[in-house]
């Protein structure tokens, strides 16, 4: 590690971000992946810093207090900061370590929402940033709408459409542990509890009760894992992601959104929009929008030195967010 190179690129990429700070104080500071430093990434949560390292062999003490003195240094008001060594072989350190301070934040503002996390919960730090703008869209447009919010886990895009005066939001993860915290912030932003519901169980149960019940959502997200299995079924987002959507279609009401995120690193773009616009051949779907990863996600044009292993376009990121619109042969809404 190159001291003084490695304090270039991460000032600059963290100078490249100065306006994001006007609408949320959770965002990334650097992506090495992208900006120069592959396998490092630097994300701020309030008063947190999280720095994530993907790579083996792992970061060593010393090069550890070098890039957390370098982000205090530039951001004094971090007070604590949590090493997260992805590869690591014991869990604890893959859910993270304290360089500094021991008191991590506990929520983070977006716009006019407040977000509870739980940074140590997991080997990520419970709250996806890249997707701040799908958020910002389910705050502008569920207002009065029934909200189903699948693979939620801690349930920030339901939190979104409550915030934005969804009439009903069901929230479904199969861990309890992650519906806590939606519960959390669904509480910390004053929403009625009447219109918030968290189901803890295998996704395809909880959708194939919820069939079962005739229930109809105005806009249904799916936001699976990469690849999952259960005795219920798989979920595969590399080779899959048709078979997903049909589990799904169902419980959309006539002109109900159906908002599909697919981060399937090795998905391409044109391979992924060619699937959508094969569904939507049919006059039961239409292709209605895709929603951009933020800039301090991707990088910026001055910061950027690095492309993702395949080409993610139309998208601007692998993590592909589209939004689909379903129309149903019987009508109802």
């Amino acid at each position: 590690m190159n001291k003084s190179n490695l304090k270039i690129i991460i000032s600059q990429a963290i100078q490249q971000r100065i306006a994001v700070e006007e609408s949320t104080n959770s965002f990334r500071l650097f992506n090495g992946f992208y900006e120069g430093f592959p396998g490092l990434v630097l994300d701020r949560y309030d008063h947190t810093l999280v720095i994530l390292n993907h790579n083996t062999p792992l970061l060593s003490l010393d090069e550890s207090t070098t890039i957390c003195d370098i982000v205090c240094d530039l951001i004094p008001q971090i007070k604590t900061v949590l090493l997260k060594q992805r590869q690591h072989p014991d869990d604890s350190f893959r859910r993270g370590s304290f360089l500094r301070g021991q008191h991590p934040s506990l929520s983070v503002i977006e716009g006019e929402a407040r977000y509870a996390i739980d940074l140590l919960m997991n080997q990520d730090a419970s709250f996806y940033l890249d997707t701040r703008n799908l958020r910002q869209w389910l705050r502008e447009n569920m207002e009065g709408l029934r909200v189903l919010n699948t693979f939620a886990y801690t349930g920030s895009l339901g939190i979104a459409a409550g915030i934005g005066g969804a009439k009903e939001v069901i929230q479904t993860d199969l861990n309890p542990k992650f519906l806590k915290v939606a519960s959390s912030s669904w509480q910390l932003n004053r929403l009625s509890d009447e219109r918030h519901t968290v189901i803890a169980g295998d996704f395809f149960r909880v959708a194939g009760r919820l069939r079962n019940q005739k229930r109809l959502f105005d806009c249904v997200i799916i936001d699976p894992p990469y690849f999952s299995q259960t005795n219920a079924g798989r979920v595969d987002l590399q080779h899959e992601t048709t078979r997903l959507i049909n589990k799904i279609r169902p419980l959309v009401a006539h002109e109900g959104y159906l908002v599909v995120i697919n981060n399937a690193l090795y998905l391409s773009g044109e391979e992924f929009t060619s699937e959508l616009i094969g569904l939507c051949k049919s006059d039961y779907l239409e292709y209605h929008k895709t929603i951009p990863i933020p800039m301090d996600i991707t990088g910026y044009p001055a910061t950027i030195v690095d492309s993702p292993p395949v080409d993610p376009s139309p998208f601007n990121h692998p993590t592909k967010i589209a939004i689909l619109k379903i129309y149903r042969k019987d009508g109802q809404k």
